[in-house]
């Protein structure tokens, strides 16, 4: 066992004496130790019910003859981080989370690792990390939110910040606000729709490193319970058949969890991290693979915010393994993939049934014929950018008008609560890439606002930040190379006619390359944002959007 370095031998005496510290007795010295990693916090609503899932965890690692030993991994709330110099902290903290995750397990030597997170960065921080340390690995989570109610009608996290937006146009009133604010977060979870988290979540399952649920199943029900101590059990087997996450998370099942990301509609965070996750385990990930990838892969959910479903509707509609059996039938997922059951993904989806054909459209009556996401280039986005095209209106798929031209998120959305964004035009925000933020804050603050007051289907957002899960329309980010390097989103000048062609994945701005190199000549870096502390560090190390914003030492 990996943990004798640790245990075993007269040279580690003093390491047994620590333990007795510990009240190891002789019995537990002679069984596999299994990191808990317990992303457990009192200010994130995704990751409150954590304890009780560490406590499930532990018993089943406990009933398969393990020894379940609990440290914690951090986590930010991105809603309570919103709009503000907070969001700067949320991207950057999926690296916090992989590094220490790495120390904990290695200085300690564990046999095998079970991962708790939930929320948006805790997911992708804890594969990154499961890949680096390479040994038998399970991953659970805490579960969706149900979605809230108001006015008989299914809301979410996406529908408060719209409201604020409605408010602010005149459309709803503050009682009405409130009644939002008091309903449309009804327990504890990840926020209720197709945001990262839930996204994260889903394609865990995908990738193979988390049984059948983990994406789906609510926070509250008991089967999350379950989930949980089952998790713990499989560990114990995968230890004992040594199958690790490198055996699991391969080319090919990063490929599938793209493949299914386009049929589900996630996030568009999900282009930053499936690039990091394959970073970890040596995959070149150029995000140009989605285009393919979408071309041939309908889009067969609209969950919120791009349709009226929620994770829970998806739950009981058949899961993530309905998605994926759809996709299956008609060869579009590699079926030989070894997973966390120890089985293949055929032999795991082989009995899953689509339960609900308006949750889960069938394979041969789509949303759409193509992905949910596409990578769009251009002029303006040489390396790339990323569009959720299964939340933008029909009408915006082709859209241009003038660039009004904001350098940090705060001024934007000051523009569109003050009635200066009209109908046509482009919303550019820049310096809010991973470096120029620094951290490449989320936009779901200005995003919101458009659409609160109705701008939704006639006004365009392009930035080299990021957006939120939760945001919907004509919502363009991850614009590489960003601002801060001088990419030609540094370039635009107010009332520069932006062109938009989602259909034919191109991102322009009609000027001139000989005026594009005029302008460049002229540029100046601006000063840094942020001279101290990790922000620091995390912006000299910072690669762009389009390769994940994974972190590198600079060359010398």
């Amino acid at each position: 066992m990996k943990s004798d370095a640790v245990k075993k031998g007269m040279q580690q005496a003093p390491h047994r004496s620590l333990f007795n510290a510990l009240g190891f007795t002789e019995e537990e010295m002679e069984r596999p130790l299994v990191g808990i990693v317990s992303s457990y916090n009192e200010i994130v609503p995704g990751h409150m019910n954590l304890d009780k899932i560490t406590q499930a965890v532990k018993q089943g690692v406990a009933m398969a003859g393990g020894v379940p030993v609990v440290f914690p991994a951090i986590a930010v709330c991105d809603g309570i981080a919103m709009g503000h110099v907070g969001m700067k902290y949320s991207l950057v903290t999926r690296d916090l989370i992989a590094d220490s995750t790495e120390a904990m397990a290695i200085a300690h030597q564990f046999d095998a690792l079970v991962m708790i997170p939930n929320c948006d960065k805790n997911v992708p921080g804890l594969l990154m990390a499961a890949a680096r340390v390479n040994v038998p690995t399970i991953f659970v989570s805490g579960g969706p939110m149900m979605a809230g109610h108001v006015g008989g009608c299914k809301r979410s996290l996406s529908s408060m910040f719209e409201a604020v937006g409605s408010y602010t146009a005149g459309t709803m009133s503050e009682d009405e606000v409130r009644e939002y604010e008091q309903k449309v977060c009804p327990t504890c979870g990840s926020c209720s729709g197709m945001y990262t988290a839930n996204s994260m979540n889903c394609l865990t399952e995908v990738l193979g490193m988390g049984l059948r649920g983990n994406g789906t199943i609510p926070a509250v029900y008991s089967d999350r319970i379950r989930l949980a101590k089952h998790a713990g059990m499989q560990v114990m087997e995968l230890l004992k058949k040594n199958i690790r996450p490198r055996d699991i998370m391969t080319k090919d099942a990063i490929l599938n969890a793209l493949t299914v990301d386009m049929a589900l509609g996630c996030s568009t965070n999900s282009m930053l991290h499936l690039p990091a996750i394959a970073h970890e385990v040596g995959f070149d990930f150029d995000i140009s693979f989605a285009n393919p990838i979408s071309e041939r892969t309908p889009n067969l959910c609209h969950l919120a915010p791009a349709g009226p479903t929620y994770m829970e509707d998806l739950n009981e509609a058949g899961g993530v393994y309905a998605v994926m059996k759809e996709l299956a039938d008609v060869g579009l997922l590699n079926t030989d993939c070894m997973t966390v059951t120890g089985k293949t993904v055929g032999e795991n989806i082989a009995n899953a049934e689509n339960k609900n054909p308006e949750v889960i459209r069938p394979i041969d009556r789509p949303y759409s014929k193509t992905g949910g996401l596409a990578v769009l280039k251009g002029n303006l986005a040489p390396d790339g950018s990323v569009v959720k095209r299964s939340a933008v209106a029909e009408e915006m798929l082709v859209h241009e008008g003038p660039a009004r031209v904001f350098d940090c998120e705060e001024d934007a959305i000051a523009a569109i609560k003050g009635g200066k964004i009209v109908a046509g035009d482009v919303v550019v925000i820049r310096y809010e890439g991973p470096k120029g933020g620094p951290g490449m804050r989320e936009m779901l603050n200005p995003t919101s606002a458009i659409a609160g007051m109705g701008l939704g289907s006639t006004v365009a957002l392009i930035t080299d930040g990021r957006f939120s899960g939760a945001s919907r329309g004509a919502s363009i980010g991850h614009v590489s190379p960003e601002a801060a390097v001088c990419g030609p989103i540094a370039l635009v000048e107010e009332g520069d006619i932006i062109e938009i062609d989602i259909p034919n994945l191109s991102l322009n701005v009609r000027v001139s390359d000989e005026e594009l190199a005029a302008r460049r000549a002229k540029w100046q870096p601006r000063e840094p944002k942020v001279t101290t502390g990790y922000l620091k560090r995390y912006a000299a190390m910072v690669t762009s959007g389009n390769r994940g914003a994974i972190l590198e030492v600079p060359k010398a």
